[in-house]
Order: structure tokens, then C-alpha cells, then sequence
């Protein structure tokens, strides 16, 4: 059984919060990041997903977003962006392409 397609996506945000509502919103988006990759930045994340998996993160994210009043970018990046980013300082905590043991 072939492998699925696996993406290298990274998710950047910008949630307004001045309100206890966009400080929950604010939240709740960094949790969903989290379930599919690792935060790079404080509202960075980079993550390794399917196609599929790609769908439901934009969905659950747009779930969580107040169009109106936050940003949200998903782009996806070649298979060989390590090649093409250069990282400067604190190394992220874990390999996104080694098994993540919860």
C-alpha cells in the first residue's frame, strides 16, 4: 500500500487580543497547531501532514479565527525546505520527520 503524500506546511497567525474573547481565540488556534506540528515562533508553527490532514487543520483553524479581526496564513513549503531555510538560535524541541512518541 503506497504512502500517503506528506506536506510541509507552516501556519502563521495573527489573532487580535485586546478582548478576553481574542486572548481565548488566540489560544485555542495555538492548540489546534499544536495537534498537527511544532511552534517555531510565538505564533509560528511548522507541521508534516497529509493532504487530508492539511484540510482538517485549515478547517478547525477557520473554526477558531474571527475573520474580521485576525490573520491566518498556511503555506506550503517544497519537500526539501530544509535545504532553502536557515535557522538561527533556539533549535526546535523535535525532528517533525522523526516518530513523535506522546
Amino acid at each position: 500500500m503506497p504512502q500517503p503524500k506528506v506536506l510541509n506546511v507552516l501556519v502563521a497567525y495573527d489573532v487580535a487580543t485586546d478582548s478576553r474573547e481574542g486572548r481565548r481565540r488566540l489560544r485555542r488556534v495555538a492548540i489546534v497547531c499544536s495537534g498537527f506540528g511544532q511552534r517555531v515562533q510565538n505564533s509560528v508553527f511548522e507541521c508534516r501532514v497529509t493532504p487530508a490532514q492539511l484540510e482538517v487543520l485549515e478547517m478547525r483553524l477557520l473554526k477558531e479565527i474571527e475573520p474580521t479581526e485576525d490573520r491566518l496564513r498556511i503555506y506550503t513549503l517544497p519537500s526539501d525546505y530544509e535545504a532553502a531555510v536557515r535557522i538561527h538560535g533556539i533549535r526546535p524541541e523535535f525532528d517533525l520527520k522523526e516518530p513523535l512518541i506522546v
